[in-house]
């Protein structure tokens, strides 16, 4: 039953890979990825074709293999075959990297410093100093609602202020491509909607955004694309424009095929 499920999910990758983007440029392309762990494979062969100024979601139930995909990508963990060129380029290239910003699911917090001050911790990777330096703190703290509480310690802080505080860094240095894992994760109603704005202001400004998550209803209203990854397989690649079925039932679908 498997190899019939993925015969059928490839011909719905297929069939938007030959259209997509005939004359523009791709901020990121993946070929044969593949990821294997002693005998088992977490990821079989993916292909990916995102590009320039896109909002790209990557959907998949919990263990599919979304956040193993974006350690790959970025160059976090190795892959065991495949290629990867982001912005042209490669992940190893320091020159590349400067223009990626990346949000994990769990960032990591040195909880005993104030907001301003791990935002300057991290600004130092990227070479920011100086005014240039506060310049962009006041601009990303404002963005993510947390101006007021900058010089708090971030042990002080609720779970969804530490999700924003996480994505205020990885946009602190300007970047062109973002990555965001799990970027809605822990936030209230109000904290969405910011990060959802934020997001659709980024595409405004020709930024390119790939984002995982398991929120169905976040790919719809923010999402040029979106593909599914399911046991480690793409199982569809399409444009939300595309869908002619609710998202959630076009989901359970493809998951379905999979089990």
């Amino acid at each position: 039953m498997f190899p019939q499920a993925m015969k059928s999910a490839k011909s719905v990758y297929r069939s938007e890979k030959l259209t997509k983007y005939p004359s523009m440029r791709h901020a990121l392309e993946i070929n044969h990825l593949t990821k294997k762990i002693g005998k088992t494979t977490l990821l079989h062969d993916i292909h990916l074709l995102i590009g320039k100024g896109e909002v790209f979601g990557f959907l998949g139930p919990n263990g599919a293999g979304k956040t193993t995909t974006m350690k790959c990508i970025l160059g976090i963990m190795s892959q065991t075959q495949g290629e990867v060129k982001i912005l042209s380029g490669s992940i190893d290239d320091i020159k590349i990297r400067s223009r990626i910003g990346f949000m994990p699911e769990n960032t990591y917090l040195y909880k005993y410093l104030t907001g301003d001050e791990f935002l300057d911790f991290n600004g130092a990777f990227y070479g920011l100093t100086g005014k240039n330096l506060e310049k962009r703190k006041s601009i990303v703290l404002e963005k993510v609602g947390l101006s007021y509480a900058r010089g708090k310690r971030l042990h002080t802080y609720s779970k969804g202020m530490l999700q924003r505080i996480g994505l205020a860094q990885a946009i602190l240095h300007d970047p062109e491509f973002i990555f965001l894992d799990e970027p809605m994760s822990g936030l209230d109603p109000v904290g969405r909607k910011m990060v959802k704005d934020l997001m659709l202001e980024l595409k405004s400004q020709g930024k390119t955004l790939f984002f995982n998550t398991h929120i169905l209803s976040d790919v719809e209203a923010i999402c040029d694309r979106f593909a599914i990854i399911a046991k480690g397989h793409i199982v569809a690649d399409m444009k939300v424009s595309h869908l002619e079925k609710p998202i959630e039932d076009f989901f359970m679908e493809c998951i379905m095929r999979v089990q």
